[in-house]
């Protein structure tokens, strides 16, 4: 008997990578293969982060087992550490029962994490503090000098925004280990023998196009009546959470610090930066096919 495989369904947000793993978990369920998704989008860990994610409702999945949507509450951390393991034991209960597993999203960490043998340097929780005290203290451009003196190839990579990655990456020099920052290991190793890379390519002029109007759709879908309902829940309180592109400009629009025009115009600038960077993240992964929306999955059967 076949062993399972795992798909791992990437590319830049907006591509259709949904779309293709729920075509693609029902052909194979149309051929006895009891095929599941897995989640690997940081910011649909979350509960209640529906609009700004472009989540699927339940009622959308096709009567198909999703996993890993809506398991963490906004004023907790989803660090790509704890999620790990979680994904790796959600993707061998799937094989278990005999089906194959669907990963799909765009956190490039993330799903590198899952496919390759992917380690964690260290950690050290005061070295942590006193690093986020001064992120806090002077800002991201500050701690991403000290980085670039430090480790010019991890700065150039790192996204010079996320505060978070710049601390984590400082925080693993400090120790005297190296980086694994924004990188992949120098050699990737898949860790399930079995798995199938594939990306979701739109032409940029497309993409770029397609994510505008995504946004302008979002706040009319009631996206800051979602923040303000998550504020009570500690939206503003999340380390992770808070930041995530929509919420921190939605958030900034309630508080009054900037008009909605301005608020809608930030996240559609943020949005089109993000899918560059996720784009430039996977073209490095060996092996990936990267195929034009939309995705024929019967095709891909084929293949």
């Amino acid at each position: 008997m076949t062993r399972p495989r795992l798909w791992a369904v990437v590319g830049a947000t907006g591509t259709g990578k949904s779309d293709l793993a729920l075509d693609l978990a029902e052909r194979l369920r149309e051929r006895g293969n009891p095929a599941e998704i897995v989640n690997v989008d940081a910011m649909q860990l979350y509960r209640g982060m529906d609009i700004g994610t472009a989540k699927l409702s339940p009622s959308e999945r096709r009567g198909i087992p999703h996993h890993l949507f809506d398991v963490r509450e906004v004023a907790e951390e989803a660090a790509v550490a704890w999620y790990q393991p979680l994904a790796r034991e959600t993707i061998s209960g799937i094989h278990a029962r005999g089906g194959d597993a669907i990963l799909v999203g765009g956190s490039g960490l993330y799903v590198s994490s899952v496919v390759f043998d992917f380690r964690f340097p260290p950690r050290d929780a005061e070295i942590r503090a006193r690093l986020e005290a001064e992120l806090e203290a002077h800002g991201a451009a500050a701690l991403l000098g000290r980085l670039r003196a430090a480790d010019p190839e991890t700065a150039a990579r790192v996204d010079p925004h996320n505060g978070r990655r710049i601390v984590r990456a400082l925080e693993v020099i400090e120790q005297g280990s190296a980086t694994h920052g924004a990188v992949l290991p120098e050699t990737p190793q898949l860790w399930y023998p079995r798995t199938r890379l594939i990306g979701v390519h739109v032409d940029r002029p497309e993409l770029v196009e397609r994510l505008d109007a995504r946004v302008v759709r979002m706040w009319a879908a009631g996206l800051v009546d979602e923040v303000r309902a998550l504020r009570e829940h500690g939206l503003e309180s999340g380390v992770t959470a808070r930041r995530a592109i929509g919420y921190a400009q939605a958030l900034a629009q309630l508080d009054g610090r900037s008009s909605e025009a301005e608020a809608i115009a930030e996240t559609q600038a943020l949005t089109r930066r993000y899918a560059r960077r996720q784009v430039s993240w996977f073209k490095r992964y060996p092996g990936l096919e990267w195929h034009s929306a939309p995705v024929d999955a019967e095709r891909l059967l084929a293949d």
